[in-house]
């Protein structure tokens, strides 16, 4: 049965900003305790008044609740309930402390006060004129937002996105999402197609309408995108199109031809054939991603048929020179290296750990130094960077502050009518770029400069999409030395030897790690069972590694994991591993999942806004809850994130294998069970082990390892690159 409820929230037990479901403390007059209240609320806010119709249950576990059906919200009434409502977070600017002096100066007539004539909190100690702007300005947000959240929630969507639509559209967001709601799935981050589907459901959208259709090809290919895929064969497209859309072929088809007539995609026509598809041969991509691949293509294609702007010097005595002046004697492919970079415009040098590419790079810089040549060392992550630096002993940039990337200026700053000024370029961890990157690279590369690459093909491909320094170094159209000779004193470390043994196929020397030998630093556990596995890694993390090695767990000891999901996905990892190594109160919670100081938190999407990066690794430093922000060190700087902006940041004690590429960790552990079948490739088992400095231990079952070493068929990415680089004549 159905009864009327009216009483003020006391506090926020638990809200999910995705669906609105919260869990909420009320003060009911007439009554000494709490009221628990569970259901679907707007924005709740403690200090709030809610006038609430429902019913009474029991919880098991919790007891009486209040199951509220239906609610209205109201401003409070009381000077307690003012000040509470103030000092929630609210209104960005005003925290508790503020909150009460407003309160105190003004009573039950504060929100009157604030609404009507704010000039008046000038008379407040402690609010200026500044001041009295952003709560201005966060009070009339805060109003709107509400309006976004009552307009989504009535169409089905969680009030966690509000803020972001009303970021984007401001006063226009209604306007803007019922007009085209498919907008959402590409301007917001977060808000994929199907909840944007589910927004033009409800407003009456037809299923194959053309814009829902168009709106569906398009999220499809940035999901394959996402996977690695420059492009998609046609016919396959259509298949997952229809299957996802629910719609006939005509539909898909009829909307492709319509997306191409506007150009937001490109079909190729494809000469060769494709094995797995008899018919349609054409390749339908973004229009951004074969822009970027063909200019990748040309690009390369002037750079090898352009001359060089440095001296020439006789290669062969310049090594002989520069082992002299290193005292170091140079393998063979080492010597091949060095000579070939003075020979060639551009040269791949790739290979594993401990086969000298650092050498190779040290030298050549030993070389260039001689001739005066303007030479720029970069890397795709801060990190690999960092490590190009300190083995170097020369500056290295990340390749977007090498191109000097500004959101406010529109993006790169450097490209052709601006190229960078050098007459050599090094990149580093090349396996790491994608083809988006590497467009903008080459444009701002002056044709004339020599373009080294250096980096280890048998790792994973980039996270974005592409497979570039695979495809150039497949097309056979640039120069390529491959090192494959350990060096004496990298035979030591077991993790480079079997990193080797990996990558050959071979299962690696594995001890077991309760035969403590303190020149050992691969180690594995056998254990089959799942949560043994997680039990061991959260122990492991705690206790033996600090106590065997003096590690420190949270700013030494990194996590690896095949999966986002299981018992052992880095979701739940990451759950654990928070409660074991950052337990407390507080924090900030967002949807399933809480932030607390000294967290251990990754970027998941470039912002170049703020100069962090997808994959990008901080700690928590500060939350400042008057101002919603939270501050986040990356490496010697501290990042400002809105409360907003949290989707952008994940937990990361344990990460996916995928997104620890270019990093290098002292510690490595890693879970490989059977249930990660899936996943259980060479290269990522390889990318793995070669993550760790210093030790790497596995968990796990050793047959789902002889699993991963044994299989090495890759995932496969549409791209074409290697054929267009083919073309170069």
């Amino acid at each position: 049965m159905l009864t009327d409820l009216s009483g003020q929230i006391e506090r926020i037990t638990y809200t999910n900003e995705e669906n609105g479901f919260t869990i909420a403390k009320v003060k009911v007059r007439g009554q000494r305790d709490l009221v628990t209240v569970v259901g679907n609320l707007i924005a709740p806010t403690p200090g709030e008044v809610l006038e609430m119709r429902g019913e009474w249950a029991k919880h098991p576990k919790f007891g009486e609740q209040f199951k509220v059906v239906q609610v209205k919200t109201k401003v409070p009434v009381t000077v307690y309930g003012i000040k509470k409502y103030l000092g929630s977070g609210l209104v960005k600017g005003l925290g508790p402390v503020m909150a009460g002096r407003i309160v105190d100066k003004f009573g039950q007539k504060t929100l009157d006060i604030i609404e009507n004539k704010i000039e008046r909190l000038a008379q407040v100690e402690g609010i200026g004129t500044k001041r009295i702007a952003m709560i201005a300005r966060a009070w009339e947000d805060q109003k709107e937002i509400r309006d976004v959240m009552l307009f989504l929630q009535s169409h089905g969507v969680g009030s966690g996105f509000a803020t972001k639509i009303f970021k984007a559209y401001g006063n226009r967001s209604i306007a803007v999402v019922k007009k085209n709601p498919y907008r959402l799935a590409t301007d917001i981050f977060g808000i994929g197609f199907l909840s944007a589907d589910k927004i033009a459901e409800n407003l009456g959208f037809a299923k194959d309408s053309q814009l829902r259709v168009e709106a569906g090809i398009l999220y499809v290919l940035h999901q394959l995108a996402d996977d690695g895929h420059v492009y998609f064969p046609y016919e396959p497209l259509i298949d997952k199109c229809r299957q996802m859309l629910e719609v006939d072929r005509e539909a898909v088809v009829n909307a492709l031809g319509s997306l191409s007539i506007d150009q937001k995609v490109i079909i190729e026509d494809l000469n060769e054939r494709i094995e797995e598809y008899k018919e349609n041969h054409k390749a339908v991509y973004l229009t951004m991603f074969h822009r970027c691949e063909s200019s990748i293509a040309n690009r390369l294609k002037k750079i090898l048929h352009t001359a060089t702007s440095i001296r020439a010097i006789d290669s062969a005595k310049a090594v002989q020179w520069v082992q002299q002046q290193l005292s170091i004697i140079l393998a063979e492919n080492q010597l091949k290296a060095i000579q070939w970079t003075f020979e060639n415009k551009m040269l791949v040098i790739t290979g594993g750990p401990g086969t000298g590419k650092t050498t190779i790079i040290n030298a050549i810089l030993k070389i260039l130094s001689k001739i005066d040549a303007r030479v720029i060392l970069a890397a795709p992550t801060g990190r690999a960077a960092k490590r190009m630096s300190e083995a170097s002993g020369h500056e290295a940039k990340t390749i977007h502050r090498m191109l000097e990337y500004s959101l406010q200026k529109g993006g790169f700053q450097r490209n052709e009518d601006k190229p960078l000024k050098c007459d050599v370029l090094i990149i580093d961890e090349a396996s790491m770029i994608d083809t988006i990157l590497m467009y903008y690279l080459l444009r701002a590369l002056p044709p004339a400069a020599m373009f080294i690459l250096v980096g280890d093909v048998n790792q994973l491909p980039s996270v974005g999409a592409g497979n570039v320094l695979n495809d150039i170094i497949a097309s056979e159209s640039v120069p390529v030395v491959t090192l494959n000779e350990i060096f004496r004193q990298a035979q030591t470390s077991r993790i480079i030897t079997n990193a080797h043994k990996i990558n050959n196929g071979d299962l690696p020397d594995i001890k077991r790690y309760d035969s403590f030998d303190p020149a050992n630093d691969f180690y594995f556990i056998e254990q089959e069972d799942p949560e043994r596995v997680l039990d061991i890694i959260l122990e492991l993390t705690q206790k033996r590694i600090p106590q065997r090695f003096g590690y420190k767990p949270i700013e030494d000891i990194q996590i690896l994991t095949p999966m986002h999901k299981g018992v052992v996905g880095a979701g739940n990892l990451n759950n654990q591993l928070q409660a074991a190594l950052n337990p407390g109160e507080g924090g900030i919670g967002r949807e399933d999942r809480s932030y607390r100081v000294n967290d251990k938190v990754m970027q998941i999407r470039n912002n170049y806004d703020k100069e962090v990066f997808n994959g990008d690794i901080g700690r928590i430093a500060k939350i400042r809850y008057e101002d919603h922000e939270v501050m986040i060190a990356f490496d010697d700087r501290e990042v400002s994130y809105d409360y907003s902006e949290l989707d952008e940041i994940v937990l990361a004690y344990a990460i996916s294998v995928h997104k620890s590429q270019g990093s290098e960790y002292p510690v490595v552990v890693m879970p490989i069970l059977t249930q990660h079948y899936v996943l259980l490739q060479r290269n990522l088992i390889y990318t793995a082990a070669t993550r760790g400095r210093n030790l790497v231990v596995m968990v796990g079952s050793r047959k789902a390892l002889a699993i991963g070493v044994h299989n090495d068929k890759t995932q496969k990415r549409y791209t074409r690159l290697r054929q267009r680089l083919r073309c170069i004549e």
